[in-house]
């Protein structure tokens, strides 16, 4: 059963369409990367599927319902998290004050004590700046914080937007391990990443996504197997 579903999808800024006639979607329990080089509109499509930016034409629908019409807030609610680039972690709320609001936003069977140790279980340097702003942690340790919201959020889908983008090649192998477990435990994602060979290994399907069109989709694994593909479509391999 599809949890997201887009069909001929366009985004604009203003005049220009970033992306163009998408159509695509995330089944319940699925992995699904979106890939595509710089410019390619990845973003923008993650700013539609999370409610951010009304399309211009065609429909979204998340978690049984059409989009429009929904507040981000709602969504979160519903069991959508958007975990966009860059993080989005509060920078002036500490640790443990990031993860309650998550928390508090969609509370779960899990009481917030056990939710937390979940947490500090799985990101043990979390705990150890527990009470330090969001703000004054390393680029590592705020995308752990990120992705710690979804242990404590338990979404139904999770969006991730370039999780490994300025980390170093250590974290990035821990970004992937987070994103692993989460795919195993069940959980619906729709991750855009640069990392195209990491994104393809991990992902079920996977859609290329060129000046804001889908240009190819298939298995992940495949895929990641055909260099032709990456070189012509995203400029590496």
């Amino acid at each position: 059963m599809a949890v997201l579903r887009a069909t001929d999808v366009h985004l604009a800024y203003g005049p220009i369409r970033a992306v163009r006639g998408c159509t695509f979607h995330l089944d319940e329990g699925e992995t699904v990367a979106i890939v595509g080089a710089n410019g390619a509109g990845k973003t923008t499509l993650m700013r539609g599927l999370c409610g951010l930016l009304a399309p211009a034409d065609g429909s979204i629908e998340v978690l049984g319902g059409p989009l429009a019409g929904r507040r981000p807030d709602e969504l979160a609610r519903d069991g959508l998290l958007h975990i966009p680039e860059g993080r989005g972690t509060i920078s002036n709320l500490d640790v443990l004050d990031n993860l309650r609001l998550a928390y508090e936003i969609r509370p779960t069977t899990v009481g917030f004590e056990a939710a937390i140790e979940a947490v500090f279980a799985r990101f043990p340097r979390l705990k150890e700046r527990s009470d330090q702003r969001a703000g004054s942690l390393s680029g590592g340790e705020q995308q752990m914080l990120a992705l710690a919201r979804a242990i404590v959020n338990r979404p139904k889908v999770l969006l991730v937007d370039e999780p490994s983008l300025g980390l170093s090649p250590l974290m990035i192998g821990e970004v992937f391990r987070t994103l692993r477990e989460f795919q195993e435990a069940g959980m619906s994602i729709m991750l855009v990443e640069q990392n195209v060979v990491k994104a393809l290994k991990l992902a079920h399907r996977a859609y290329v996504l060129r000046q804001g069109e889908i240009v190819l989709e298939g298995k992940g694994g495949e895929l990641a197997q055909k260099t032709e593909v990456l070189e012509a479509y995203l400029g590496s391999h």
